[in-house]
């Protein structure tokens, strides 16, 4: 499993790796076997001296004694992202490596996030971080991981995920604006467009929208671009 996720974050020879939480270091063992260079970010003290200690004679490995969320990834540009992620901040940290850039993000997450981030529109799993993921990169499953791969193993499933960069959709000028329209869009998921938007942009606007009587999980990234468009229009 660790090679694999080597193997996906790192295809080639030569490049730059950021590790998100490597704890231990099984990750990062398997990295340094093909990155030219490791830039791991561990929020314990502990671990991080663990690990400064167990590689001091290695020069390629940096480790970065911070809590990611508060971290700017963009120091490292160009740099491909991988981790083993917590479940309970899976998606803030998510936020924060697509709002970097990266050229390329290998994931181990909790298999029911990873369902979201590959979940197309009308599905029970489609929602605002699936439209938020697909603004930004192109998500893929790669395999899942049982319970029995881990020590101590946890209750749930999980899965590793590929995100690779999207172009910007043509329209979206301001991002963080339209991404606040979408996290609108889905505030109340069992409600329709309409009832979610009327109150800040108007019945009458709404209305006339052939989107209006749907609810935001049937309405693909492409959608979302066109109605944030014609809100830019009554401006």
């Amino acid at each position: 499993m660790l090679n694999r996720i080597a193997a996906a974050v790192c295809p080639e020879p030569g490049n730059l790796v950021v590790e998100i939480g490597p704890g231990r270091g099984a990750l990062t063992r398997k990295l340094l076997e093909r990155a030219a260079r490791v830039v791991a970010i561990e929020v314990d003290p502990y671990l991080a001296g663990r690990l400064r200690r167990e590689y001091a004679s290695e020069p390629r490995l940096e480790v970065v004694e911070a809590d990611v969320l508060a971290s700017d990834l963009g120091r490292w540009a160009g740099a491909a992202i991988v981790g083993n992620l917590p479940y309970y901040i899976t998606s803030p940290i998510l936020e924060r490596v697509l709002d970097a850039h990266p050229p390329r993000a290998v994931f181990l997450i909790q298999k029911e996030v990873a369902v979201r981030l590959v979940a197309r529109p009308g599905s029970r799993d489609y929602g605002y971080l699936t439209v938020r993921t697909a603004f930004s990169a192109r998500a893929r499953l790669l395999f899942e991981v049982k319970p029995a791969a881990f020590h101590p193993p946890p209750k749930v499933d999980s899965a590793v995920v590929l995100l690779e960069p999207n172009p910007a959709p043509e329209g979206v000028a301001e991002p963080a604006a339209f991404l606040r329209f979408v996290a609108l869009c889905f505030s109340h998921k069992r409600k329709t467009l309409r009832n979610n938007l009327a109150g800040v942009y108007g019945k009458d606007v709404v209305d006339g929208w052939r989107e209006a009587g749907l609810r935001a999980e049937q309405v693909g990234l492409e959608g979302f671009v066109e109605m944030f468009g014609r809100l830019g229009k009554l401006q």
